[in-house]
């Protein structure tokens, strides 16, 4: 497979009144065509700037301090906002959190379509229509024809998200990132959308980032993850290696804290503690303050990545050669079947 994107180093930081508040701090990772890549972790872990970092949407006072974003070998960060805009949408598309906040309210889900499929290809208005109508129909909303003429507040939630997918591909983009693409939805919906995402990937020959803090939704359609934390990576590899041998400790405290069928009689075991404040970050491993294996070494120094396998990697003091060790972490019900 052939590579597709390449975040080296990125670093990206906000400037308030305040100070700066750095949340993005030297991530690094890479994707294939055909790949889908799952970005994990809680709230404020900087999941969201990284994405918005790769489309060159970081908006005052934000900006990119750092770093490389590859896409196609081909550095973003050195990109014109016109030579970006015109990247956004035919090459590298976004689905949002909030598909309300993304539809414009007062216009048709026709109009929106249709601006940006000619904004991007040399078609006429009607040739534009019938791509739009092709592609709500791939998302599964029925009467195309019907339905194109809709208002946004005249879909349901899974529907407006759908129509978002629609919007987001109806290009073909190279690359789709998904923002926490089914927060909002019931888990009927959700688990719909997760099959169409899988299903448009071999269609259209589009990769995908998803964004999430759900590892079920991860474990779904992913074949690659990213764990984040305090703005910093923790742990990447494929996603069959992360759930079955993760290796940093919050990793593990994210796994445990998911119910599951098959360990029903065991307690849930939440992550004490806070996340970071990026103002003033710790300068040893972000995580050190929350957890139960930390090392005098782990809150004075940020580790650097460990290689545990093909692959995999995780950025843990516990990993070298002359640490104690994680045991314990398998005892009782195994963190993933």
């Amino acid at each position: 497979m052939s590579r597709l994107l390449e975040v080296n180093n990125l670093k990206t930081s906000f400037y308030t009144h305040l100070g700066e508040v750095q949340a993005v701090r030297g991530v690094t990772f890479s994707m294939d065509k055909g790949d889908i890549l799952g970005i994990v972790g809680e709230s404020g872990s900087g999941k969201s700037v990284t994405a918005l970092s790769i489309m060159k949407l970081i908006d005052h006072p934000g900006r990119i301090k750092e770093g490389e974003i590859l896409f196609e070998g081909e550095d973003l960060t050195a990109r014109t906002e016109k030579k970006m805009s015109e990247l956004r949408g035919s090459e590298i598309s976004m689905i949002f959190q909030d598909p309300m906040t993304s539809l414009n309210p007062v216009y048709t889900i026709k109009n929106q379509m249709v601006e940006v499929i000619r904004r991007h290809n040399k078609v006429s208005k009607k040739e534009a229509a019938n791509r739009a109508m092709e592609m709500l129909s791939l998302v599964g909303i029925p009467e195309p024809e019907r339905r194109i003429k809709s208002f946004p507040h005249e879909f349901s939630g899974g529907m407006r998200q759908r129509a978002m997918i629609a919007t987001a591909l109806s290009c073909s983009p190279k690359l789709l990132i998904a923002d926490e693409p089914t927060t909002a939805l019931d888990v009927t919906i959700q688990a719909q959308i997760l099959d169409l995402m899988k299903k448009l990937t071999k269609e259209i020959d589009t990769s995908i980032i998803l964004i999430t803090h759900d590892l079920g939704v991860i474990a779904e359609i992913c074949n690659k993850m990213v764990v984040m934390y305090g703005g910093m990576m923790m742990e990447k590899g494929t996603t069959d290696q992360i759930f079955h041998k993760p290796s940093h400790p919050y990793t593990v405290g994210l796994l445990k804290s998911v119910p599951r069928m098959d360990c029903a009689k065991e307690r849930l075991i939440p992550i004490p503690g806070s996340p970071p404040d990026l103002l003033a970050p710790p300068k040893g491993c972000p995580f050190s303050t929350r957890c139960p294996h930390a090392m005098q070494i782990c809150l004075e120094e940020a580790p650097p990545v460990f290689q545990v396998e093909e692959n995999h990697t995780s950025a843990c003091w516990l990993l070298h050669e002359d640490a104690p060790g994680m045991e314990g972490y398998h005892k009782g019900c195994d963190i993933v079947g």
